[in-house]
């Protein structure tokens, strides 16, 4: 938890007041779903923005999982730091008892979202040509179906264990 609290110091995440917590749930299980809808809407004709959209589905729920489970809000460097805190909340002892058997699958969550965050960004900035846009949406629905719906489904399960 050393990491938290560092990360609570140097103001990167804060908790989340009373007053504000439910906005902030709302606006990220709204976001999660506008995202993953446009993921799949996306994936044939505009595959780069469907791994784009892809990604932040992953962002938003996960942001959303911290928030709801743990009163925590991503206030700074919100991508590198979402992934740390979640890093931290799974390695928590209470947290890996509480998933009982479960510990390696989520540890592979981490990797995921991390690997996610890259991809996005190396989609995001490359315009490429034919013969790329047709990898893209080959990447476009590997990514959908072995990244991003995996991924939301055990955030999800999380929600539900915790």
């Amino acid at each position: 938890m050393k990491k938290l609290n560092y990360l609570f110091k140097t103001k990167k995440i804060s908790k989340l007041i009373e007053t504000e917590k439910s906005r902030y749930l709302n606006f990220f299980s709204k976001a999660y779903r506008e995202n993953f809808e446009h993921c799949k809407f996306n994936l044939r004709r505009f595959p780069r923005w469907s791994i784009i959209s892809g990604y932040y589905a992953m962002h938003d729920i996960t942001k959303l999982f911290l928030s709801d489970k743990f009163s925590i809000k991503i206030d700074f460097n919100v991508h590198q730091t979402t992934i740390d805190v979640l890093s931290e909340v799974l390695k928590d002892k209470e947290v890996i008892n509480l998933l009982n058997l479960a510990y390696n699958e989520f540890l592979k969550l981490l990797n995921d979202l991390a690997e996610a965050k890259d991809k996005r960004t190396k989609v995001q900035y490359y315009t490429g040509t034919a013969f790329m846009k047709e990898q893209y949406k080959k990447d476009a629905r590997n990514f959908l179906s072995k990244t991003v719906i995996p991924y939301l489904i055990k955030i999800k399960s999380l929600k539900n264990v915790l």
